[in-house]
C-alpha cells in the first residue's frame, strides 16, 4: 500500500477526534504516503497530525462548487494514483469524487445511498460508540490494526513563538497561571450562559489569582465583550487574534481550559492539556475529549438529554443552564488536588 487517501471530515472536534485513525495507517504502512482530503476550515488542524503527510483541500461551498472544479479536482485525484481511500466523511458526494477519480479500494460506510460507490462498504452501527471509534471501526475493518485510540496533535514552535509575542503584547508574563474560557460554540444550545462566564471568570480571579483569558474565532467576540462587560476584573479577549495552530500553543500553556462540547476543550486535551467541558445536549459517551490530559467532565440529567438532543430549537437549554457556576468551581478544585 503506497498511497493512502483518507476523506476527512469537517468539524474541528472530529477531525481531532480522526487523528488516532492516521497513527494507525502509519504504523500499519510505514513507507505508505497518506493525504487527508478535506475543507480549508481544518487545515490547520490535519497540519498538526504529524502522521499526514499531504493535505488536498476541498472548498465545496466556494472554489470548488462548480461542476468544472469538482472534475479538475477528480483529476488531481486521478494523477496521485492512490491505491486506497479510506472515507469518514459520510457525504455522497465525496464518495462519487472518489470514485470518479479511480482509486480502486473505496471503504466507507454504506449509508446515504453510498454503497454503490465502495468497493469495502461497511454496516453501519449505533451512533451511541464515541465519535473516534466510529472513525476507528472503518479502518479497523479493513484490517488496520488500532493500538492507541488516544487523540494527539503536536504544537509548532514557531506558533509558541507567536504566542509570546502575544503575550508581550498584552503584558502577560511568562509565568503567569493563565486559565482559559472559550464561551462559543457552533450551535446555540450547546454554549453555556453568558452570565455564567462572567460570574465563573470573577471567581477565578477572586478565589485562584488566576488570568481569565477568552478566546473563540471573529464571530465570538461580540459573545466575549457581552462578558467582559459584566464583570469586575479586567479580562483578556483574544477571541478572532489567531489561527487554530497559534490557538494550540495557547491551550498548551494555559493552566486550564473550561468550554461546553467544543473544538478548544479537544485541541487543549490532545496536547495534553486539562479540560473542564460544560455537556447540556451532547453526550460524553459520545463526544468527550479523548486526548491524553486530565479532564473533569459536567453534565446534569434534566429528564431530556439521555440521550444526544439535535434540538436546536430548544426553548430554555434547561440542559446546559442546570450547571452552576459552583459546579464548575467544585471542578476546579478537584482538578487542582
Amino acid at each position: 500500500m503506497n498511497r493512502i487517501l483518507v476523506v476527512n471530515v469537517n468539524w474541528i472536534g472530529d477531525v481531532v477526534f480522526t487523528s488516532p485513525v492516521f497513527k494507525a495507517l502509519r504504523k500499519t504502512y510505514p513507507q505508505a504516503r497518506i493525504t487527508c482530503l478535506a475543507l480549508p476550515r481544518v487545515k490547520e488542524i490535519l497540519e498538526s497530525i504529524p502522521e499526514i503527510d499531504d493535505i488536498v483541500l476541498y472548498d465545496e461551498r466556494k472554489k470548488d462548487r462548480g461542476l468544472f472544479a469538482k472534475w479538475k479536482l477528480i483529476r488531481h485525484l486521478r494523477q496521485q494514483k492512490f491505491d486506497i481511500a479510506f472515507l469518514l466523511h459520510r457525504s455522497l458526494t465525496r464518495a462519487l469524487l472518489v470514485a470518479l477519480a479511480g482509486i480502486p479500494k473505496r471503504v466507507g460506510y454504506n449509508e446515504k445511498g453510498r454503497g454503490f460507490f465502495l468497493t469495502h462498504p461497511v454496516d453501519a452501527i449505533s451512533c451511541t460508540i464515541h465519535r473516534s471509534d466510529h472513525y476507528l471501526r472503518l479502518v479497523e475493518t479493513y484490517g488496520v490494526k488500532v493500538t492507541d485510540r488516544r487523540c494527539r496533535l503536536k504544537v509548532d514552535d514557531s506558533s509558541r513563538q507567536r504566542i509570546q509575542t502575544v503575550f508581550a503584547q498584552k503584558g502577560i508574563g511568562n509565568e503567569e497561571p493563565l486559565v482559559v474560557l472559550h464561551p462559543g460554540g457552533n450551535w446555540e444550545q450547546k454554549r453555556w450562559p453568558l452570565a455564567n462566564f462572567a460570574l465563573l471568570a470573577d471567581r477565578i480571579v477572586e478565589e485562584f489569582g488566576w488570568r481569565v483569558i477568552l478566546t473563540g474565532t471573529q464571530d465570538d467576540r461580540g459573545l466575549c465583550q457581552q462578558i467582559t462587560k459584566r464583570t469586575q476584573h479586567p479580562l483578556t479577549v483574544l477571541a478572532g487574534e489567531m489561527g487554530l495552530k497559534d490557538l494550540l500553543a495557547l491551550l498548551q500553556r494555559a493552566r486550564l481550559v473550561i468550554s461546553a462540547d467544543s473544538g478548544p476543550i479537544h485541541l487543549a486535551n490532545s496536547i495534553g492539556g486539562r479540560v473542564i467541558g460544560i455537556f447540556g445536549p451532547t453526550r460524553p459517551e459520545i463526544t468527550a475529549p479523548r486526548g491524553s490530559g486530565q479532564r473533569v467532565l459536567l453534565q446534569k440529567d434534566v429528564g431530556c438529554n439521555e440521550n444526544a438532543c439535535y434540538n436546536l430549537r430548544c426553548p430554555d437549554n434547561l440542559c446546559m443552564r442546570a450547571i452552576s457556576v459552583n459546579d464548575v468551581i467544585e471542578a476546579i478544585r478537584q482538578i487542582e488536588r
